[in-house]
């Protein structure tokens, strides 16, 4: 499914309402989630404490592709850095924006195939 985009987005990546499972590493403890969405350049998440605005923090993804006609999945590990946090009214509970800022090229390759095959199904 794609996210709704307004006459106001600015987002150059199509972004999707996926959920992948993620790792948030941080030198306060990890957080596993799932992201609500996802682009080529970054991904959306509920977390169930603060994160500050431009924290660096380390992202383990756990893509599911298609490799050879068969499903698979993809761990990849990247940097990211914390562009938003919204608490969740009435929860203990934050969404996140969070930008990748360090991924690899061999990773970059990853996320672009996983788009790619969620793209040619909308």
């Amino acid at each position: 499914m794609i996210y709704n985009k307004s006459m106001e987005e600015r987002r150059q990546h199509q972004r999707f309402n996926n959920h992948v499972p993620v790792k948030i590493c941080h030198e306060d403890g990890d957080i596993v989630t799932e992201t609500a969405n996802i682009s080529r350049a970054g991904a959306y998440c509920r977390v169930s404490r603060y994160f500050m605005p431009m924290m660096k923090l380390k992202i383990h993804l756990l893509l599911p592709l298609r490799k050879n006609g068969k499903d698979a999945s993809r761990k990849i590990t990247i940097g990211g850095v914390v562009i938003r946090t919204e608490p969740i009214w009435g929860e203990d509970f934050y969404n996140i924006a969070i930008f990748f800022n360090d991924v690899s090229q061999r990773d970059s390759k990853v996320i672009s195939d996983y788009m790619d095959l969620y793209a040619e199904q909308v």
